[in-house]
């Protein structure tokens, strides 16, 4: 009732809850944008999306299918070098935590919060403007990359994107945003909790790696356990199938390579178990257009999010609730 009253009257106080939320905003999307730190996540990012595009376009001209050449550039592989999505699926973590992993406890830790907060400025903005200008800086280093793996393929190709490649490549990127959020939501929540920024980073990292490379061990074993102990029949296989395939869908990493699958992939018709009698309308025919893959991939989308607010939600309650003294 306290928080409501917040958001809904200012009775007693000068301004609003959201008194400084620009100033917040751009002097840290101004520090993101300029410090070193963005400086070499950049060279990073540049990088491995010219190797990845370089070596998707070789595999593009020398042959092969005609059909949605700008998304084969995201997702093309040739050794040794993984695709485009792979390298995001992989550095995009990275860049999240690299970016939020001190962003309170830097504060704490210079001394500087006591003063910020003691201007008009109150800690709802303080905290929204820290999350948003990270967000705001992902959107930016993400477009940029789209902007520069399109710009490569009209120079190369010499043909214009079609409106349904566009539009897959944008959803796309717009689910990186997101899948970016959760991680930067998650490395803010431990800059609240941890006042070293090194504890901080290790531990986003640690939930990271956990997720990327041990959660798939983890849902395997935890199958036999919550699925039937006994398979008599062929439901009792498809319950235990759909069990682990759900349980496997608890990790971002899984939703965010599925929701690649089927944007860039529009010959995928499926995400989940397939009978071979379902196998050929599944899996082959036509690809399928983009209104069919959003409706596809719409729980995995709304799962990223509601994680990105769920995270921000408690790191925003235990930043309330900590004392700040000067």
């Amino acid at each position: 009732m306290r928080l409501l009253e917040r958001f809904t009257s200012t009775s007693g106080r000068e301004g609003s809850p959201w008194t400084g939320l620009s100033a917040v905003f751009l002097k840290e999307m101004a520090d993101h944008l300029t410090g070193a730190r963005m400086r070499i996540l950049e060279i990073l990012i540049l990088v491995t999306a010219l190797g990845s595009v370089y070596t998707a376009l070789n595999d593009i001209v020398s042959g092969g299918s005609q059909e949605f050449l700008y998304l084969r550039l995201f997702t093309t592989a040739q050794e040794p070098l993984p695709s485009l999505v792979g390298f995001l699926g992989f550095l995009v973590p990275l860049i999240a935590i690299a970016l939020a992993f001190d962003a309170v406890n830097s504060e704490f830790n210079r001394r500087t919060l006591s003063r910020i907060l003691a201007q008009p400025v109150y800690r709802d903005a303080f905290l929204f403007g820290k999350f948003l200008a990270c967000l705001a800086t992902l959107a930016v280093v993400f477009s940029a990359i789209w902007l520069l793996v399109f710009g490569i393929g009209i120079l190369r190709l010499g043909v214009p994107p079609t409106a349904e490649e566009t539009g897959r490549a944008l959803m796309f990127l717009f689910a990186t945003i997101f899948y970016a959020g959760i991680w930067a939501a998650l490395a803010l929540l431990f800059s609240i909790v941890f006042r070293s920024p090194a504890t901080a980073a290790l531990a986003s990292l640690a939930v990271w790696l956990f997720f990327t490379a041990f959660w798939d061990i983890v849902a395997g074993l935890l199958v036999p356990v919550l699925g039937p102990k006994q398979i008599l029949t062929i439901g009792d296989m498809l319950a235990l199938g759909e069990l682990e395939l759900a349980l496997a869908r608890i990790s971002p990493t899984t939703l965010y390579g599925e929701i690649a699958v089927i944007l860039l992939q529009p010959v995928v018709r499926s995400l989940g178990l397939v009978l071979p009698i379902q196998l050929d309308r599944a899996l082959l025919g036509s690809p399928l257009p983009l209104g069919q893959s959003l409706i596809m991939i719409w729980p995995h989308l709304t799962g990223l999010v509601a994680v990105t607010i769920l995270l921000f939600a408690l790191g925003y309650v235990l930043f309330q609730r900590q004392e700040i003294r000067a």
